[in-house]
């Protein structure tokens, strides 16, 4: 009596199953020749149903055939694979030497923009300034009205600040830190106001829609444009060394007067001339002066009892200049390659 086809395809279904779990658990090449042998040798399981091509009915013969070749084949396929796997892992061991010292895990760091930053306040904190944060998102009135700026200064212009609805808009410097802290404590005030700005520039190697400043303040009585003089050289003196020298050129600022425009004499060439200075000797940092009586006005300081100064300074710029980079942008970009030189 013929063997049932389906019993024999049932054989073959499970015997395929039972070897691909041995190959793939394999763990050595000696398991896996041991495996040939016990499926494709003479008298190996695929072998021994061959056998039964001839005890079926003879026209599910070629069914049969064709099942058990396929067979045959996955499983030498599936032994030469397995084969080649252990051999790439052996090889890999073999080639690891554990006498050799580890490699260190690279480890982060702060951008150069968030270093300058920090020895930027650092050095304030050490002349006796605090530290004073306010929103990204201001008030026009203190960004502009309380700083005596009005509604025809040019600073107040569409193209330079994003505004936002119902008076709102994204702060354009961080001077009105200064007017908030103005507003919630007395005389006598000596602080800074780090933090981000906003304002539509076209980013290209000197200019960012998103930059850093520092701003300034301090307001007491009998405080003069010396003082301010002062503190001006011995910042520029604790970030650029000793031989740093500080020139004020006459200019104007809404909030302040008299106002000045600050300068650091190049510390690339030492006042010979460069590209970094423009052949010009100085480098240009930001602006200062004495705060205009006006602004006191807004936040009730009396003006006959107080005097005061103000200055501000860009952070993207002062980490160019230390670090000698000629592209703001590089200090957005995030790439590793770049970061890991600081």
């Amino acid at each position: 009596m013929p063997v049932d086809l389906k019993n024999v395809l049932d054989d073959i279904a499970r015997l395929h199953q039972e070897a691909k779990d041995n190959i793939n658990r394999a763990d050595s090449l000696q398991t896996l020749q041991q495996l040939k042998i016990d499926y494709l040798a003479k008298k190996g399981k695929v072998t021994v149903l061959f056998a039964k091509i001839g005890q079926v009915d003879p026209k599910d013969r070629p069914t049969l055939g064709e099942h058990l070749n396929r067979l045959k084949t996955e499983i030498t396929d599936a032994l030469q694979q397995r084969s080649d796997e252990l051999a790439t892992a052996q090889m890999a061991i073999s080639d690891f030497d554990p006498s050799l010292p580890g490699r260190k895990p690279s480890v982060g760091g702060l951008n150069p923009l968030l270093q300058v930053m920090d020895e930027i306040k650092s050095i304030f904190i050490g002349m006796g300034f605090r530290i004073e944060e306010g929103p990204e998102i201001e008030t026009e009135y203190n960004n502009f009205v309380a700083l005596n700026m009005p509604e025809y200064h040019p600073a107040r212009d569409m193209q330079d600040t994003f505004y936002l609805p119902n008076k709102y808009l994204l702060r354009t410097h961080t001077s009105p830190v200064q007017i908030r802290t103005m507003e919630s404590q007395k005389p006598p005030v000596r602080m800074i106001a780090p933090g981000r700005c906003f304002r539509k520039d076209t980013p290209d190697a000197t200019h960012s829609p998103t930059f850093h400043q520092v701003e300034g303040l301090c307001v007491d009585k009998n405080v003069s444009f010396a003082d301010l003089k002062g503190v001006v050289q011995a910042f520029a003196t604790k970030l650029f060394g000793n031989q740093v020298k500080v020139r004020f050129r006459p200019s104007f600022f809404p909030f302040t007067e008299p106002s000045a425009e600050y300068d650091f004499s190049c510390v690339f060439c030492n006042q010979k001339g460069c590209r970094f200075c423009k052949n010009t000797g100085w480098l240009e940092i930001s602006g200062a002066g004495m705060v205009d009586p006006a602004v006191f006005g807004f936040v009730g300081y009396d003006p006959e009892v107080y005097t005061g100064y103000a200055f501000g300074l860009g952070v993207e710029r002062v980490a160019l200049l230390k670090y000698q980079i000629d592209d703001i942008r590089t200090l957005y970009e995030n790439d590793l390659r770049y970061l890991e030189q600081f």
